[in-house]
């Protein structure tokens, strides 16, 4: 590994998820002198600002013109540094989409996207700083690698890995406090490979980002109350997706649901989904977030129980899931 953090998980509770990002970056920064950081006039709100406070002259303010600083990233990528970029997800996938395209992604150059404030994260900002199409538009570029960590922990091990992958990489994080999903740092990590939270042969739920911490207290209700148990995978690492993992799922469980904080379309459940029908293997399948519809504006856990992929919305889904009746085959290959 690259280097950890300093601060622990005691203090980690008392961090938005962006504040452990700021933090460990400067940390990651002190042992390499080759990161730089960029912003978009949004070093406070995104927290790279710590990068500067810490390491002055580190920082790049591009003021308000992603379009230009992603340029501007691959130029610093050229020349042997490695620029960290940050800013609102939905300026990064959107408002700079080509840039990352076409400056970046087809150079395959070793920049690192930090998208904030991701899903419906900021929620109370309206519908222009929703960002729920960033994992779709994301995971179609060529050559780069796409991530949405569980939790602020789990981001500090991402912001590591993906200084030691060499190509580009974008981290997808919320803006504030996430549910702590893990008490440490100390799990393995790794691109592509998902997390088992929770042993269960009945069904299988796939979540990422802010929706790891309901899939998993959903099961931990479901094994108690109804007897189902249910797998929980963390699909930290959308692209490349652990394919491994989610046709173990589908052999060992029949049932499959995926549960993101993103419009449906296009996101995680959308690569669960060419997964499974690549493989020729049938199970039944179920997708929940936001229904290919703009959210309300509201806080985040609202407008996750509003369309029905909160805790309450997973354990509705699964139990219906579970009345599926499948016939009993022991052959796979048959199926293709």
């Amino acid at each position: 590994m690259a280097g950890g953090v300093t601060f622990n998980v005691i203090d980690a509770k008392d961090m938005a998820t962006t504040e452990m990002y700021g933090n460990a970056l400067a940390e990651l920064a002190q042992k390499h002198p080759e990161i730089v950081g960029l912003t978009a006039d949004l070093a406070k709100s995104t927290k790279i600002g710590v990068l500067e406070e810490k390491l002055p002259g580190r920082l790049y303010n591009m003021g308000i013109a992603e379009q230009n600083m992603f340029g501007v990233a691959a130029g610093m990528a050229l020349s042997g540094l490695v620029p960290f970029v940050s800013t609102f997800a939905t300026f990064a996938s959107m408002r700079a989409g080509e840039q990352i395209r076409t400056d970046i992604c087809y150079q395959n150059l070793n920049v690192k996207v930090i998208a904030t404030h991701a899903g419906v994260s900021f929620g109370t900002a309206g519908t222009t700083h929703h960002c729920t199409e960033d994992l779709g538009i994301m995971r179609t570029m060529a050559n780069l690698t796409v991530v949405c960590p569980a939790d602020g922990l789990e981001t500090v091990k991402a912001l590591t890995a993906a200084y030691e992958h060499k190509g580009p990489v974008y981290i997808r994080i919320n803006r504030g406090y996430d549910k702590p999903v893990y008490d440490s740092t100390d799990y393995d990590f790794e691109l592509g490979r998902a997390i088992t939270m929770h042993e269960g042969s009945d069904m299988t739920i796939i979540a990422c980002g802010a929706t790891v911490f309901r899939a998993r207290e959903a099961a931990k209700i479901l094994e108690k109350s109804d007897g189902i148990h249910a797998r929980v995978l963390n699909m930290h690492t959308i692209k490349p997706l652990d394919t491994e993992a989610v046709l173990k799922a589908v052999k060992d469980t029949r049932r499959i649901i995926t549960v993101e904080d993103h419009n449906i379309v296009g996101g995680l459940g959308s690569a669960v989904a060419d997964v499974i029908a690549s493989s020729g293997m049938g199970c039944a399948f179920l997708k929940l977030g936001i229904p290919d519809t703009f959210a309300p504006v509201g806080l985040q856990e609202d407008i996750m129980a509003y369309f029905g992929y909160d805790d309450n919305g997973i354990l509705k889904a699964a139990r219906e899931l579970i009345g599926k009746v499948f016939e009993e085959k022991e052959n796979w290959e048959d199926e293709v």
